[in-house]
């Protein structure tokens, strides 16, 4: 998609190179539902949204650079779909990756890929999780209540994204 934010891998190595071919799909418009029936409710799925804006989904301890195949990525996280009077929906979806880190403003790729599937969402995160990297020891971290201070260091993190 032109203009979007793409995402690499930025986890570690190790975890990359030993990524394997996964049970990962692509959605369709209209398989979907099928591919979700006889799965619980609360049960997420690691998702990511391709360069080409399609959603693809593996079950929840895949590695996000698994169901990527390793390539970049426009959003990356955990979604959880529910079943309603009109059929699925998404009832909670973040971008928990700590393989790709996005940023929370990468909510309208996703939104466009459930749209272009004609899936109910909640039109942002449910839940949003803040990545920085730290500049002094390198180390990724996630930021809670807006304490931006390295985990492992304790040097003070970027008020920006800084992934890139």
């Amino acid at each position: 998609m032109v203009g979007a934010q793409r995402y690499r891998y930025v986890g570690p190595a190790q975890i990359r190179d030993q990524a394997v071919a996964v049970q990962a799909f692509t959605a369709e418009p209209g398989d979907l539902a099928s591919r979700l029936t006889g799965r619980r409710d609360t049960e997420p799925f690691t998702f990511v949204v391709t360069v080409e804006g399609r959603l693809r989904l593996a079950p929840r301890r895949t590695e996000h650079v698994a169901v990527a195949g390793g390539r970049q990525v426009l959003a990356a996280g955990e979604m959880t779909f529910a079943r309603d009077g009109s059929g699925w929906r998404v009832a909670g979806v973040t971008n928990q990756s700590t393989g790709y880190c996005p940023d929370p403003d990468c909510w309208p790729a996703v939104g466009r890929s459930l749209d272009r599937l004609g899936i109910a969402h909640p039109g942002d995160f449910t839940e949003k999780v803040v990545f920085r990297r730290c500049p002094s020891c390198g180390e990724r971290n996630v930021v809670r209540d807006g304490d931006f201070l390295c985990a492992l260091c304790d040097s003070e993190l970027p008020a920006d994204w800084n992934f890139a």
